[in-house]
C-alpha cells in the first residue's frame, strides 16, 4: 500500500484492510522519520499508530543521528540546501522519545551496527551514524 506516513489514519484505515489488528503487529519507519519534519510532529504520528495496534505489537526504527559524528549538522545542512524534501537528523535523546511507553528490546538504543551484530563483523565506533532500536508495546 502506499500512503504519506504523515496521515497516520490513512494508513490505519488501509492497514486494516490487509492485517489482523487481534494479533500483534510490526510498525516499521525505518529510515523515513527523518524526512518528517518537528513542525509535522513525528513523535504524533508514531504514537498514533502505535496506540491503533494491540499490545504485543513491535516498533522498529532506524534514524540518522545528528550526535554521532560531529561534521552530521554540517552535512544536513549542505543536503537540505539541495533538496526538496529536507531531512532532520536527530540526536539519540530525540529518537528515545518515540519509545515512549514501550518496552526496548536488548540492546536498546544502539547505533544500527551494535544492534544484536554477528561475533565476525566488525564496525569501528561511529562507523554508521543512524540510531536504531525496537520496542514492544506492553500488555500481552
Amino acid at each position: 500500500m502506499q500512503a504519506d506516513l504523515r496521515d497516520p489514519g490513512l494508513i490505519l484505515e488501509r492497514a486494516a484492510g490487509l492485517l489482523d489488528f487481534g494479533q500483534p503487529v510490526a510498525v516499521m519507519p525505518i529510515a523515513v522519520l527523518h524526512l518528517i519534519q518537528d513542525s509535522e510532529d513525528p513523535w504524533g504520528i508514531v504514537a498514533r499508530l502505535m496506540d491503533a495496534v494491540p499490545p504485543g505489537s513491535y516498533l522498529a526504527i532506524s534514524h540518522p543521528a545528528l550526535d554521532v559524528h560531529h561534521a552530521q549538522p554540517t552535512i544536513q545542512k549542505v543536503y537540505n540546501a539541495n533538496v526538496s524534501t529536507p531531512q532532520t537528523l536527530r540526536t539519540r535523546d530525540e529518537v528515545a522519545r518515540f519509545f515512549t511507553g514501550l518496552d526496548l528490546v536488548e540492546p536498546g538504543l544502539v547505533q544500527v551496527h551494535q544492534w544484536r551484530p554477528d561475533p565476525d563483523d566488525f564496525a569501528p565506533e561511529g562507523v554508521f551514524s543512524n540510531h536504531g532500536a525496537v520496542g514492544r508495546k506492553p500488555g500481552a
